[in-house]
């Protein structure tokens, strides 16, 4: 990796780990030469970073004003909340019931981190332990493809979630008792039952409304002619 390569991707990482953590937050515009001096490297990789940074959805580029950092609307974190959902809860259907029990001996500990982390009031650490947690439901479907999708939305959950601040710190417990009702859904071996169960804490924690995954089972699709 060249120098120029190595520096932009510093720019990027610190970048883009300001934006998710809150200390960017939505609205601030940022330049150019104060993020250059904040980071240590000249102007030009913090440019390439800003780029990459817009076409991932990050931030709005003005040029010679700066770079508007974005927000989630309601309507972005509604379907962040849907595709989470249907990735885990599918992902956990999809695995045999051996598997379910032992991912749910290793959740009780994960879940015992939780508390740890909560108990010393470190946010980021209890945020990067939630995310930890869900993801091993998308792991134990054994789909690479749905990780890697899972794996893509790992980011706007850092950004959400940092974002909710004192108020995510008030609901840390409530938190942690759904993460308890999750890994007794999983032992149970009743996916519909986990999935209504993780319906509920997605819509709690992100405070909006999911729809159950499944139609009425009156409904038939008719066929076309």
């Amino acid at each position: 990796m060249s120098t120029d390569q190595s520096a932009t991707g510093r720019a990027y990482s610190a970048i883009l780990d300001g934006i998710l953590n809150g200390r960017y937050e939505p609205g601030t515009m940022l330049a150019e030469a104060s993020l250059a001096a904040e980071i240590g490297v000249s102007r030009t990789p913090v440019r390439t970073a800003l780029a990459r940074l817009q076409d991932d959805g990050w931030i709005t580029v003005y040029p010679k004003r700066g770079a508007l950092v974005k927000g989630l609307s309601e309507r972005a974190v509604a379907d962040l909340a849907d595709a989470r959902l249907i990735l885990e809860s599918t992902s956990v259907q999809r695995a045999d019931a051996a598997d379910r029990q032992v991912l749910a001996s290793r959740l009780e500990d994960s879940i015992e981190v939780q508390r740890e982390t909560l108990a010393r009031g470190d946010l980021r650490a209890f945020v990067e332990s939630t995310i930890v947690f869900h993801r091993s439901f998308v792991e134990a479907g054994q789909n690479m493809v749905m990780l890697e999708l899972n794996d893509r939305l790992a980011d706007r959950q850092r950004f959400l979630l940092f974002s909710y601040g004192d108020t995510l710190l008030a609901r840390c417990t409530d938190i942690i008792t759904e993460h308890e009702a999750l890994v007794h859904q999983l032992r149970g071996g009743d996916p519909a039952a986990f999935a209504e169960s993780l319906r509920r804490h997605l819509g709690d924690t992100y405070g909006t409304s999911l729809r159950a995954l499944c139609p009425d089972p009156s409904f038939r699709i008719q066929p076309t002619l």
